[in-house]
């Protein structure tokens, strides 16, 4: 909303202030402030002439006139025109040597096209009125020559452009912000709406409501001997310009000057076009109209129309029909202004893609009672600059609607903001805005009950009663009509803290109970993050949103659980619908834009949520009614919907993992990385993962492990995957080759307890290499099992130091060379403990795995 300052001061007394200074105090009361811009500071040196003869230049490619033009000085000024809009005696703004146009651009004495040039006659343009203009601006022939055009026009101003959010509405109009204002600046507050239209004397146009739900006041006035060459003032158009509006014809203006003016928006009819009674009801199947922007649009069953007999006239409160638009030749229109459902304009725009300046307006909720005011200003406005005659009479249908009110405890804004205002300051805040404030409760409503009443009565659940019970005092407040936005408690809250200020809120931290702090789950999601971060992973958080091609792209079967999909609703984009069943798209998508723009070593991690529906659960979950609570029927239909949402943690890989420098060669990442993230993250709960050769999309079919820990019941349970990528998956996202991934879930790593800080032995280590010879498709992790197992408690760690495969060893084996190293926490071990361990460690891998101690 674009607000002239000069236009806001005719309705509040406000002082010497400046436009940032206005800014500053509407936004401490919750207008957001865009911008603030100046217009016609900069012009200087413009006056008004009269052009007394000119000539017209032959020769050239387009019409010149080489004009004479009086500017209240001793001589005419001789200057070279190429409008040719008007003729002698027209009356012109007429820029003379020295003078500034907006933009900075100046303005000198020239030659051109063979003639002096002493000056330059502007149009609306040139002067910074409009955006464009046909030719030279024509003045009312009194205007006195000479006179400062700036001054004379009214253009210099500031302009506000507020950004209102949707609870404001009200605040898309002058009056609004005007209100504002004056409430800011404690000044008075003249309401532009406070009008006095003429009695009643009958009806205008036959008129009437045939859906209340779409609207419930409707209102037409109509004016007759209307000029259709009558323009549109200056002073208006300057206004709308700074306003954001163009200027379009007289009747146009007007509509849109009053819309800007009070809120209200208003529509004009060609009385000529229209064919019996007007109806404003929904949309009938098969129902179309072709709308002021030249598009036949075809028509939905919750539209809301205005009709006559010949059919759809209008779409409420969007955009008008082209059938009855005013023309160059109308003379007799027709005024509607309506207040049509919020709701139903809301989907009505979005639902034809047609958002206009009236539909923002009726969306947020206008002013029930603006309708006759604005129809009114309007009639007159068209009476004293067209030249129409206000025809007696006004149609007014409307649909009774209770008025709302809401029983508060005075002390309620105290309890909200955490801070002592006082029932005064609160009966004067909501009074400002236009409550109406009154003792006690109002009716049984007080008592408790949440929503609107058949009395239209609305009370805080339960609060009201209560305290009336303790003895606390009640207030009732009845909001404006331009505030429908006011229908609970708490908003009457939100109005006195935003008028005393969120800058007075006090700042007091909460305070933290008891005992409480990060569960075991949390903790160790924050370790495993740690844990890969110090590997030299990089955290991401990419969207929880996929598509079906990642679906495809990742290989994934028929009847894999992760093709099992929740579907949103509403999706960001109609190319991801659906949410995540695995983190790997994201994690692919954000390594390929990395590498693509000349990254090639990358290392992601995420740890997130993931979505699993059951395999019973319905397709969508129930639509739940916001008048009551939901029956446990109803939580238990939601609770069957709802995925499973499990935490996982996965990590991509690509290019060296170990950095190449001045130090030498560096190491391209693998699959064996990725297994190493697992334990990485495994360790921080204390467990020992399993890990054994697996086939698993989208992993390649001879470089896939599948991660295990022990169940319960001694089995192993798998929690996720590691390895190397599917050639066809690297292709398909764009990926270097051999890239290596791995997912697991995290929620499956449950930690017995809390994790122990290992104890520190005071004694020296004891190692003991071993190699052994073992078949070539037996897993390293089964061996390794087997050597720990076998060498009890003094063992403290095992590290895995060479894989050898050669003639040596046999056709068909392997060798794997392990470091044992053992110590005891109570004495240093002898070289018979150490050996007696070893010998015991390879024994186990010797009859679980068919190991051979090398050498042997």
């Amino acid at each position: 909303m674009k607000v002239p300052l000069s236009w806001l001061r005719e309705y509040v007394d406000l002082p010497a202030v400046t436009a940032h200074e206005v800014a500053e105090r509407l936004t401490a009361a919750g207008l957001k402030l865009e911008s603030v811009s100046s217009h016609g500071h900069e012009i200087k040196n413009v006056v008004v002439g009269r052009v007394l003869e000119f000539e017209e230049l032959a020769g050239f490619k387009k019409p010149i006139r080489h004009c004479r033009v009086e500017v209240g000085e001793a001589t005419p000024r001789e200057i070279v025109c190429g409008a040719t809009n008007f003729s002698v005696g027209a009356v012109v703004p007429v820029a003379l040597p020295g003078a500034v146009l907006p933009g900075g651009f100046e303005i000198g004495s020239r030659k051109t096209y063979g003639r002096l040039s002493d000056g330059m006659i502007c149009s609306e343009a040139e002067l910074g009125i409009a955006e464009s203009s046909p030719g030279i601006l024509l003045l009312p022939q009194d205007t006195p020559i000479g006179a400062d055009v700036v001054e004379l026009l009214g253009l210099r101003d500031d302009v506000l452009e507020l950004e209102i959010t949707p609870d404001m509405g009200y605040a898309l109009s002058i009056r609004g912000v005007a209100r504002e204002a004056a409430i800011a600046f404690d000044v008075p507050f003249r309401d532009p709406a406070a009008v006095e239209p003429p009695a009643d004397s009958g009806p205008s146009w036959p008129a009437s409501i045939a859906d209340p739900s779409a609207c419930d006041r409707f209102v037409l006035r109509s004016v007759s001997g209307f000029d259709p060459a009558a323009e549109s003032p200056l002073w208006m158009r300057v206004r709308l310009a700074r306003a954001g509006m163009r200027s379009v014809s007289l009747a146009v203006d007007v509509t849109n000057y009053v819309m800007l003016e009070l809120g209200q928006p208003l529509h004009a009819f060609d009385r000529s076009r229209l064919s019996g009674e007007i109806v404003v009801r929904r949309a009938r199947p098969g129902e179309t109209l072709e709308t002021l922007d030249h598009v036949v649009r075809t028509l939905h069953a919750e539209d809301i129309l205005i009709t006559d007999d010949s059919g759809p006239i209008s779409m409420a409160g969007t955009m008008g029909g082209l059938h009855t638009e005013i023309s160059g030749d109308s003379t007799d229109i027709v005024i509607e202004a309506a207040h049509f459902s919020a709701t139903g304009i809301a989907r009505e725009s979005r639902r034809h893609n047609l958002v206009s300046e009236a539909s923002k307006r009726f969306e947020r909720g206008v002013d029930r009672e603006l309708p006759l005011a604005a129809s009114w200003r309007a009639v007159q406005l068209l009476a004293d600059l067209g030249g129409a005659v206000a025809d007696p009479g006004v149609t007014q249908a409307e649909v009774e609607v209770a008025p709302v009110t809401i029983t508060i405890p005075a002390g309620h804004p105290d309890r909200v903001a955490g801070m002592h205002y006082g029932r005064e300051t609160v009966v004067r805040r909501l009074e400002q805005v236009g409550c109406t404030v009154s003792e006690g409760a109002a009716g049984p409503a007080a008592a408790g009950g949440h929503g609107v009443a058949a009395t239209g009565v609305v009370s805080t659940s339960d609060l009201a009663g209560r305290l009336a019970v303790q003895g606390d005092d009640l207030i009732t407040v009845t909001p404006p009509t331009w505030r429908p936005d006011l229908t609970d408690p708490n908003d009457l809250a939100e109005e006195v803290i935003r008028l005393e200020g969120y800058d007075r809120l006090p700042s007091v931290l909460p305070h933290a109970p008891a005992g409480a702090g990060l569960t075991e789950t949390q903790r160790l999601r924050r370790r495993a993050g740690r844990a890969l971060a110090l590997s030299g992973y990089v955290e991401v958080l990419a969207y929880p949103f996929i598509g079906a091609r990642d679906l495809d792209d990742l290989l994934l079967p028929e009847g894999d659980p992760r093709r099992r999909v929740t579907r949103l609703v509403n999706p960001l984009s109609e190319d991801e619908p659906y949410m995540r069943t695995t983190l790997l798209p994201g994690l692919l998508k954000t390594l390929a834009r990395n590498v693509g723009r000349g990254f090639p070593d990358v290392a992601l991690f995420e740890t997130g949520l993931v979505y699993r529906p059951e395999p019973d659960a319905p397709a969508a979950a129930p639509v739940l009614a916001v008048d009551r609570r939901p029956t446990e029927e109803e939580l238990a239909q939601v609770e069957r919907a709802l995925p499973r949402q499990p935490v996982r943690v996965a990590v991509v890989l690509a290019g060296e993992f170990e950095r190449s420098g001045w130090w030498g060669k560096g190491r391209e990442a693998t699959w064996a990385d990725a297994i190493e993230a697992a334990r990485a993250v495994a360790r921080e709960a204390g467990i020992d993962l399993g890990v054994r050769a697996d086939r698993h999309e989208p992993w390649h079919p001879g470089r896939c492990a599948a991660l295990t820990v022990p169940g319960d019941d001694g089995e192993p349970v798998l929690v996720g995957h590691a390895g190397e990528l599917h050639p066809r998956v690297v292709e398909a996202y764009g990926l270097p080759p051999r890239t290596a991934a791995m997912e697991l879930e995290l929620s499956l790593l449950r930690p017995s307890g809390p994790v122990e800080t290992p104890a520190v032995s005071a004694y020296p280590v004891a190692t003991q290499d071993v190699a052994l010879i073992v078949p070539s498709g037996t897993p390293e992790a089964d061996v390794a099992a087997a050597l720990r197992d076998g060498a009890g408690d003094l063992l403290e760690s095992i590290r895995l130091f060479d894989v050898y495969t050669g003639p040596q060893v046999g056709e068909g084996n392997k060798s794997l060379a392990y470091t044992l190293r053992f110590r005891a926490a109570d004495r240093t071990l002898t070289v018979e403990e150490t050996t007696a361990a070893r010998d015991a460690a390879v024994a186990v891998a010797a009859e679980r795995t068919g190991a051979q101690l090398r050498g042997a």
